[in-house]
């Protein structure tokens, strides 16, 4: 019997060389994480914010850096504290004496990569100055409306230990973030790595040899071809039973939204580019179930107190679906 050959539709041949120039320019100063850094490279493909989440010292802000580095735009970087006012993010109406009028002078929020560093450390009032930003893409200010050139990415990160002086993100922001990537500790071997590369030089000697390897004209053109990815029906069907099961399952009391379903699809076709492929298969899908709903989801009181995670159950909900062949 004569094997079948599968013939690409589209060439993904620049898209995986601009991914790979990526991945060794971040590679260059991160030991490990190739599952984290490949979601980030995923995440800004479908056009998606990137929630970043792991202990201190696990290099989540390091890292995060590191993808603005490599990319050849406008970088801002916001440490948000809890005197933080949502002025201090958006911008404010100035009074210029010379013109006898009010001057809007922008916030840090103005730029391409966003670093909102420990987002958890502001009030409510701070976070919800994203809402509009994160999913419009635009800021309005005393009734005028300033859009935001692209692309626009917030990579934030959070500390999920310490409690004191952090407040909990609203459900309504967890939702505008694509993924919640979660950094672990490093392996034995890899913290050895660490321990000898860091003893010969410093992160931010190693940060100021990167060089950008995609420009903005770049990621709009990827973004472009990671959408007109093919994807076959069945496969939908599949990412709808997956968003249904977690809203009718005993374990949850919140489930995911149509957000999520599209964030699956979306992101699902990110990480089929960066394979080679020009199709989803069933395997990407969940692959980007965990970092796709793992914030959108929330388990029951009961279930929290037996010790189940949010990945627990979207992994025992899966199993119940026949994958599609």
């Amino acid at each position: 019997m004569e094997e079948e050959i599968f013939e690409q539709r589209t060439d993904l041949s620049k898209l995986s060389n601009a991914v790979e120039q990526m991945k060794a320019a971040i590679g260059q100063v991160i030991v490990g994480q190739q599952d984290t850094i490949e979601l980030i490279i995923a995440g800004i493909l479908a056009n998606g914010h990137l929630l970043i989440e792991g202990v201190p010292g696990v290099a989540k802000t390091l890292t995060a850096k590191l993808v603005a580095k490599a990319i050849d735009a406008a970088y801002s970087r916001i440490q948000f504290t809890p005197d933080l006012m949502p002025s201090d993010v958006l911008g404010t109406s100035i009074f210029s004496p010379k013109t006898s009028a009010f001057e809007f002078k922008r916030g840090p929020i103005f730029g391409n990569i966003i670093l909102i560093d420990e987002i958890n450390r502001s009030p409510a009032k701070t976070q919800a100055a994203l809402f509009e930003v994160m999913e419009e893409r635009q800021i309005t200010i005393d009734g005028q409306t300033y859009k935001m050139q692209e692309p626009f990415i917030v990579l934030a990160t959070q500390n999920p230990i310490e409690q004191e002086g952090t407040y909990r993100l609203p459900e309504a922001q967890l939702d505008r973030f694509l993924f919640k990537i979660e950094v672990k500790y490093p392996s034995l071997e890899d913290e050895i790595t660490i321990l000898t590369q860091q003893h010969q030089q410093s992160p931010a000697e190693q940060l100021d040899q990167i060089k950008p390897v995609l420009s903005i004209t770049d990621i709009i053109a990827l973004r472009q071809q990671v959408k007109n990815l093919h994807v076959e029906p069945k496969l939908l069907e599949f990412v709808a039973k997956i968003i249904h099961e977690t809203r009718n399952n005993k374990s949850l009391y919140l489930g995911g939204s149509p957000r999520a379903s599209l964030a699956i699809v979306n992101s699902a076709k990110a990480l089929a580019a960066i394979k080679g492929r020009d199709f989803i298969t069933p395997d990407d899908i969940i692959a980007t179930a965990l970092p796709v709903l793992r914030h959108r989801i929330m388990l029951t009181p009961e279930k929290e107190m037996e010790g189940l995670t949010p990945d627990d159950v979207i992994q025992q909900l899966i199993k119940k679906i026949e994958v599609p062949r």
